[in-house]
């Protein structure tokens, strides 16, 4: 492990133990008639006296009298009477996986998250991951209920999250959660786009006194990637009416490389497969004041600056020589991709209860991300042959998003006499206007070849993109019995660019008795195309092969077949049964099945002279790329086919109690998913637009299953976290790189990876009452994704399976944390 792994200045101590409730907080509710304010209340009240209280770094949060606000408009719903599946994960818990970033803490907590071994491009950058087999871009997030912009920044490289700009969940500091709330359930006609595998609310930390550090810092058994995390969060009143949250956040992580011997060098120097170098910055806030007793003024907002550097393939003498770059380069050189990005995100609203019997929220959310796009160690080997001259530096262009979102959201509780409870009736309406942006580079970096590693954006491909959105919707809940509860949901949403959605969606629970109870939901969802996936645009070229991206709406993709993009569109079924057959022991058991049409895919493909006059039709020339014609391709988004998902989450919890030997916390959790693609489309010639591969993409580099079992053993100062990750098996189609079917579109080769078994295992002690320290390590054995083979690697850049989304290439992370409360 590399030397200088210090200490920073220490960590979190007290987490919050009450939960930020949302647009519908269950201490702003009030009910709106004498016979629902007594049903309320009591359930409140009941919440209120059993509800968990977490205190210390180690403890985690029991979970099932918690009041959750995701999937529900019920101010009283709590998480073991939930009506959906709904996983709760407290900030204490993210914090001690020793990981610096919410995504990475999640993969190890949740079997039914998953994420890319490693992407490439500015795509291994964003922290997108997969909910229940599902890609980025069909699970909605939400900070503290309100709708979170995504990233500008687009998945270019063929992988499972190909042409998807999630949210990044890395421009949250981890420091400032509170909870997550996982609905894993259709939720549309809730929250709208996007919701179609689920939906993860953060919850940002509330509370109003203390001051709390973290510092987590560590590294790779291979010695490399290097990794500090310190983050300071504080806690103030406002008077006697309100609290102010803040929270700062720094990390690093040092590049990591996980690549062979270069055949053409004899040496292992190509630094083009690792996780990228970056560095981040972030500030959180999050207040609440009361203006009167009936009335709140609320806001939250994070900023985040990060740099990011990742090196691209390395272009040894023999092909320098080749580009006619030994002038510039004559040992070589390997071109680095910079990325430096700010992100935002602010909303301010006002709530409040009471208003003509009726409980309100009004807010307004603005976001945005800007990604600058450079390239050093570089060249331009046409403008070179020309000129003599040509820079080491370039700037390739932007990426720019922003959305701006209004919400009003009401609610009231109507008491009937035929209902056992009062009946939650919730309704409101959003609008909302985005923005998606691409600026061109310098004219070097795409002149004719363009710089080397990434070429940069033409003026051709500059777009500037925008469209409004508006929707309402309504929403009914309540309990007809005592035992039977109903939720029913209903949303329309106008695109002006894609034009209208209609959702619904109709739950139901059913308690037996206190030890098992049955629940169900049928819904229908959608997804519109991102501004990304209509108008991205781009060209890349490496020593062995040149691909880009078409924009879908463009007359260069028209003219492959493309008949542009329309909505997703989805339909789901779930049944679940929730037992809790002993005192302390808590099981869910759910399945589901999730069909989606028109589901839009980076799968209007074309390679050789096609795409060399696809390109021409761009306005890109491809002249300059010195490799042979056959290595071009190119792509554009279309909605290309439907899938199944079909799958199973069971989730169990157990406390135990072993006197003076402590008490131990045991937990299991498993996901099984499986995905089939059918119905797919085809190009104005009569092909298919989806290939071997990319069905593959969208079907098997998913994991079949995920188990996640363990526990936590507590004993006086010291605690103890073990916990096993298995990792389903995988197939992928990988694309050849030599021999006879090199870049062969039709013919790959069929990878197998078995399942895997990772360890984590963690060991803390409280050295005094404010200071936790704790030695952990994630895959404490070191274990590695499947190995594959050298004609599907270029130059053996590629040791493993890095489109498969099992366990990270990177291998064993081992780190010092501690945490520190004032």
């Amino acid at each position: 492990m590399r030397s200088g792994y210090v200490l920073a200045p220490l960590l979190v101590g007290l987490s919050f133990s009450g939960t930020f409730s949302g647009a519908f907080a269950a201490e702003n509710t009030s009910a709106q008639d004498s016979s629902g304010v007594k049903k309320q209340s009591r359930k409140e009240t009941a919440v209120k006296k059993t509800a968990p209280v977490v205190k210390t770094e180690q403890a985690v949060a029991d979970e099932p009298e918690q009041v959750i606000v995701t999937g529900t408009r019920d101010p009283s719903q709590t998480a073991a009477h939930s009506i959906s599946p709904i996983t709760i994960i407290g900030g204490n818990q993210l914090r001690a996986t020793g990981m610096t970033d919410i995504r990475d803490a999640l993969v190890q907590l949740s079997p039914s998250i998953s994420r890319e071994v490693n992407g490439s491009d500015q795509g291994s950058v964003i922290d997108a991951l997969s909910l229940r087999g599902l890609n980025a871009d069909q699970t909605l997030v939400l900070v503290n209920g309100k709708r979170r912009h995504t990233t500008a920044a687009i998945a270019v490289d063929a992988s499972s999250q190909q042409g998807t700009t999630p949210v990044d969940l890395d421009m949250i500091p981890i420091s400032a959660v509170d909870h997550i709330e996982i609905l894993q359930d259709g939720a549309a006609a809730q929250y709208g786009s996007d919701a179609i595998a689920g939906v993860i609310n953060v919850i940002l930390k509330s509370n109003n006194h203390g001051i709390h550090l973290q510092a987590v810092n560590g590294g790779y058994a291979a010695g490399d990637g290097f990794t500090t995390g310190e983050n300071l969060n504080a806690g103030f009143k406002l008077g006697n009416r309100g609290f102010l949250n803040l929270s700062a956040e720094f990390k690093h992580q040092d590049r990591t490389q996980r690549t062979g011997i270069d055949p053409r060098t004899g040496k292992n120097n190509d630094l083009a497969t690792g996780q990228p170098q970056v560095t981040r910055e972030s500030i959180e806030t999050n207040f609440g004041y009361h203006v009167t007793d009936a009335i709140e003024l609320y806001g939250f907002g994070t900023f985040t600056h990060r740099d990011a550097e990742r090196w691209a393939f390395l272009r040894a003498p023999s092909t320098t020589a080749a580009d006619g770059l030994l002038g510039m380069y004559p040992n070589g050189f390997e071109p680095v991709e910079t990325m430096p990005e700010n992100d935002y995100g602010f909303t301010l609203g006002f709530r409040g209860k009471r208003l003509y019997g009726f409980d309100w929220d009004l807010s307004s959310t603005i976001g945005g991300d800007h990604d600058t796009l450079g390239d050093y160690n570089s060249a331009n080997a046409d403008a070179y042959k020309e000129t003599g001259y040509s820079p080491s530096r370039f700037y390739l262009g932007s990426y720019s998003n922003q959305q701006w979102t209004n919400n009003l959201d009401i609610r009231r509780g109507v008491d009937l006499p035929f209902l056992y409870s009062p009946l939650n009736i919730a309704f409101g309406g959003e609008y909302r206007r985005d923005t998606y942006s691409i600026g061109s580079g310098e004219p070097l970096s795409y002149y004719l070849s363009g710089a080397q590693g990434y070429q940069g954006e033409t003026p051709q491909d500059a777009v500037n993109a925008a469209r409004h959105v508006a929707a309402a919707y309504v929403d009914f809940s309540t309990q007809i019995v005592k035992r039977w509860r109903v939720d029913l949901a209903g949303r329309f949403e106008h695109y002006d660019d894609v034009g209208n959605a209609r959702t619904g969606k109709i739950s139901t629970r059913y308690d037996i008795n206190r030890f098992i109870g049955f629940r169900g939901t049928a819904s229908t969802g959608f997804r519109a195309p991102t501004l990304a996936e209509q108008n991205f645009a781009a060209f890349i070229s490496s020593p062995n092969y040149a691909t880009g991206q078409i924009a879908a709406n463009s007359p260069a993709a028209r003219a492959l077949g493309s008949p542009g993009l329309r909505p997703e569109t989805s339909t789901n079924f779930s049944a679940g049964m929730i037992l809790n057959p002993l005192p302390h022991l808590h099981i869910n058991v759910d399945g589901y099945t999730i069909y989606i049409k028109h589901r839009i895919v980076d799968g209007g493909y074309a390679s050789g002279a096609r795409a060399v006059e696809a390109y021409a039709a761009a306005g890109v020339d491809t002249s300059g790329f010195s490799g042979d014609e056959s290595a071009v391709s190119t792509n554009y988004f279309t909605n290309g086919a439907s899938t199944r998902t079909t799958g199973l989450d069971i989730t169990a919890h157990y406390s135990s109690d072993f006197g003076r030997y402590g008490k131990v916390d045991w937990d299991a959790a498993v996901n099984f998913n499986h995905t089939n693609v059918k119905n797919i489309a085809r190009t104005g010639e009569g092909a298919p637009v989806l290939n071997a591969q990319q069905i593959s993409l969208m079907s098997t580099e998913n994991p079949s299953n995920k188990l996640i079992f363990g526990g936590i053993w507590r004993q006086g100062k010291w605690t103890v976290a073990v916990h096993e990750i298995r990792y389903g098996h995988t197939t992928s189609d990988l694309t050849f790189v030599s021999g006879s079917n090199a870049f062969s579109t039709t013919n790959f080769y069929h990878q197998i990876n078995r399942p895997r078994f990772v360890t984590n295992l963690e060991v803390g002690y409280q050295v005094l009452p404010q200071l936790h320290l704790a030695l952990g390590g994630n895959n404490v054995g070191n274990a590695h994704p499947s190995r594959v083979p050298s004609y599907t690697a270029d130059y053996n850049n590629n040791l493993y399976d890095t489109l498969s989304q099992q366990l990270s290439e990177e291998g064993g992370f081992y780190y010092l944390r501690a945490d520190l409360s004032l």
